[in-house]
């Protein structure tokens, strides 16, 4: 999810067809709906909120989802490891590795909004010793560095 200039597209089929394998293997349901939010969200690689989603959803036709419902998707999403939430800006992110469970760590531009997710298991041992040495046991070490991508530095 780093790169200005590459296949959208490519990135939205690849997410259906993971979410759906996935779905099937974990005999869960990839409700249409559920289906559009996780299109939706890999729309553009920008983090999006819920009222982004209930404004797409309306203008793609559909008809009048409410609030309840399109969180009660995201939640679905997130627990099968589709999207992830970004705290800091309370919105939502695809996941580019729904098929293993990992806490994200997030790079984002501050200027275009554009997301990357890292993945390094020498930072996440890092932050557990870390915290073992404060007497903490880590639950959650999602971490997101806003900062400028390289496209907006220039």
């Amino acid at each position: 999810m780093s790169s200005h200039s590459h296949d959208h597209d490519k990135c939205i089929e690849n997410a259906l067809g993971a979410a759906r394998d996935i779905c099937v293997a974990r005999k869960t349901r990839f409700t249409p709906l559920r289906q559009q939010v996780l299109e939706l969200v890999w729309g553009g690689h920008a983090p999006v909120t819920a009222y982004e989603l209930l404004d797409m959803l309306s203008h793609a036709g559909k008809k009048r989802v409410a609030p309840p419902t399109i969180y009660r998707a995201l939640d679905f999403l997130i627990e099968e490891g589709f999207v992830h939430r970004l705290e800091s800006l309370n919105a939502f992110v695809g996941c580019p590795d729904p098929a293993h469970k990992h806490q994200g760590h997030f790079l984002i531009c501050r200027k275009c909004r554009m997301v990357t997710e890292v993945s390094d298991n020498r930072l996440m041992s890092h932050i557990s010793r870390t915290a073992a040495a404060h007497g903490y046991i880590c639950e959650n070490s999602m971490l997101e560095i806003m900062g400028l991508c390289t496209n907006c530095q220039s």
